[in-house]
């Protein structure tokens, strides 16, 4: 009996790897850049097999801390790196920040200043689709006995895109922004869900950093996408976090402007809502993308799909160089 149920087992677990295999090559690449920026939230889907994707950019804001009479002037720069390896569905990624305090400490009428410089964080992770909608569930079909059947609110539009991260934080050397007793490494993990409507995007990341530490820290991001053309969308963003070291509630807005398929462009802008700190930070980035997608690699035709290549063909007619008599050149 136990030899059978042995086997049954081996059984089911190479059927469900075929079925995670075999799904995976149904995942979505966008053949327009799929980019995190200018947002701190992580979108669902990865960028696709043999994309390799830079997403860069410098900030600078100021901290100023009243309980503790501090004002802190701060520029950095972040990145993050991601890479999509074996799978349409599985991404690969590394991502940090490099930052440079300046601060002025005013404590009963004594003024002290303070410098100092190192990565701010350093994470490499991977990222895994799990559930795609446009995949999973079929499309509901035109009623064409019904208007008013068609024009009732589809509940399927709720159910969103969902991925898994798991992430490891590193640090080398004497860092000042670890605190006292921090371990050079811990784990870090995240659910990240994801709604398409149309042109708009709503993605949501439910994290929890730190694990092994004393002082974990768990964090919530919300943000919302809107297309105003094919080239150019704004957001806005909202993140809570909570720890015993460090909590606050964060807003941030900005826009990005697409140019061609694999370069974007954005702009953003930071608060928060207290004075222990008081924190405003503007920022600016880029982001690039290496596709050496390969042609004949399967592209599911979903409704999201569908609107990216149509958005890629749209990109492509508007590359033609026009010469000064508004004629286009040869290519």
């Amino acid at each position: 009996m136990s030899e059978l149920t042995r086997m049954s087992m081996q059984k089911f677990a190479l059927f469900s790897l075929f079925l995670i295999i075999t799904t995976s090559l149904k995942a979505q690449y966008t053949e327009t850049i799929n980019s995190n920026r200018p947002g701190q939230s992580q979108g669902a889907f990865a960028v696709g097999t043999n994309v390799l994707q830079l997403e860069t950019g410098p900030y600078f804001g100021n901290d100023e801390h009243t309980g503790l009479g501090t004002d802190t002037d701060i520029w950095g720069i972040d990145y993050q790196l991601r890479y999509g390896l074996l799978f349409e569905r599985l991404e690969l990624n590394i991502s940090g920040a490099f930052e440079n305090q300046d601060i002025t400490r005013n404590f009963l009428g004594t003024t002290s200043e303070a410098s100092f410089r190192n990565f701010r964080s350093n994470t490499i992770g991977a990222k895994y689709l799990v559930f795609d909608p446009n995949v999973s569930l079929k499309e509901d079909k035109p009623n064409l006995y019904s208007w008013k059947a068609n024009q009732r609110f589809n509940w399927k539009t709720l159910i969103p895109a969902v991925s898994i991260y798991a992430g490891a934080n590193f640090s080398f050397g004497d860092n000042p922004y670890l605190f006292q007793g921090e371990g050079k490494f811990s784990p870090k993990a995240a659910i990240i869900t994801q709604n398409n409507w149309g042109r708009w995007v709503l993605v949501l990341n439910f994290i929890a950093d730190k694990l092994t530490e004393d002082f974990r820290t768990y964090a919530g991001i919300a943000t919302m996408t809107h297309a105003i053309s094919q080239n150019f969308a704004v957001f806005a963003e909202y993140q809570a976090i909570k720890g015993d070291l460090y909590a606050d509630d964060l807003a941030r807005a900005g826009a990005a402007y697409l140019l061609g398929k694999n370069l974007q462009f954005d702009v953003s802008g930071l608060i928060n809502f207290k004075d222990t700190p008081s924190r405003w930070q503007v920022a600016a980035g880029v982001s690039y993308r290496l596709d050496l997608h390969k042609v004949d690699e399967f592209l599911e035709e979903s409704n999201e799909g569908n609107r990216r290549r149509a958005r890629s063909k749209r990109l492509d007619e508007e590359e033609g160089l026009e010469d000064d008599e508004g004629g286009l050149l040869e290519q």
